[in-house]
């Protein structure tokens, strides 16, 4: 295996930190898992997405505390 260095920003560096899913996780693992993850989504899926980013900036969403209320949920 060949190793490099990558530089990146701090922010990335803590938005990596957030993706782990346990504190051992290395960054290369993270960044392969999030590869996976885009390479797995149909085009559908993408459009489906982007659709909803478009509509939460917008402000069309609900927020779950609303729903219970509505439904008297707990």
């Amino acid at each position: 295996m060949v190793s490099t260095t990558i530089q990146i920003s701090q922010k990335l560096q803590k938005e990596l930190s957030n993706k782990k899913l346990f504190s051992r996780q290395t960054y290369e693992e993270v960044i392969w898992d999030l590869v996976e993850d885009t390479n797995e989504l149909t085009d559908e899926t993408i459009r489906d997405i982007r659709e909803a980013r478009r509509e939460i900036k917008s402000g069309k969403f609900t927020r779950l505390r609303d729903l219970k209320h509505k439904y008297k949920i707990k």
